[in-house]
């Protein structure tokens, strides 16, 4: 196996065209914390799974659409000399899948990367993917997700697609509904 760690990468996307309830819900999460929240940022690795459920249930009481890509890390043979190419890949799939439900989007990404040069590429590989579509227009920020509480709820998101398919379904079934794309990428040679 090429990699170490878990099995999949999960890349998600939370659709809305209203963030403000959203980034209200993981407001009320960190404050309903206390003092055990983490001050920087509420990340789904460091809760309690009642805490998450509660999170992800008022995500899915909102009006919104999920999208993500998983990748099956263990069926690469091959992997790119690059091991972010697969990243990139990943976001660039899923945006694909977003744009080609909403042409006009302005989409938030965690801010992977620290050198400048990296977003760029991040950005153009993302670019270069969805050109052929039609009618496209994509504003695309890289943000440091202490920073941005919508970046947050999606963490949550993730790891809920995460725990599906790394160990079983439960938190998933909570946003089943308002999953519009769950594409599983298993490439054996990249």
């Amino acid at each position: 196996m090429p990699f170490s760690g878990s099995r999949y990468l999960v890349i998600a996307v939370l659709i809305t065209r209203t963030p403000r309830p959203i980034e209200l819900h993981v407001k009320r999460t960190r404050k309903g914390l206390g003092r055990r929240a983490r001050p920087d940022e509420l990340k789904a690795a460091d809760l309690e799974t009642t805490v998450i459920e509660r999170l992800l249930k008022a995500i899915a009481e909102e009006d919104v659409e999920i999208m993500a890509v998983i990748v099956d890390k263990q069926a690469i043979l091959r992997p790119p000399a690059d091991a972010e190419d697969i990243y990139r890949e990943a976001v660039t799939r899923v945006v694909r899948h977003c744009v080609d439900r909403h042409p006009r989007l302005e989409l938030w990404l965690d801010k992977r990367y620290t050198k400048p040069a990296l977003r760029d590429q991040l950005e153009r590989t993302l670019r270069e993917g969805i050109a052929d579509l039609a009618q496209q227009v994509v504003l695309v920020h890289q943000e440091d997700s202490r920073k941005q509480k919508g970046l947050q709820a999606v963490d949550h998101v993730a790891w809920a697609l995460y725990q599906k398919y790394e160990r079983g379904g439960r938190l998933y079934q909570i946003l089943e509904g308002k999953i519009v794309v769950e594409e599983v990428v298993s490439h054996h040679l990249w």
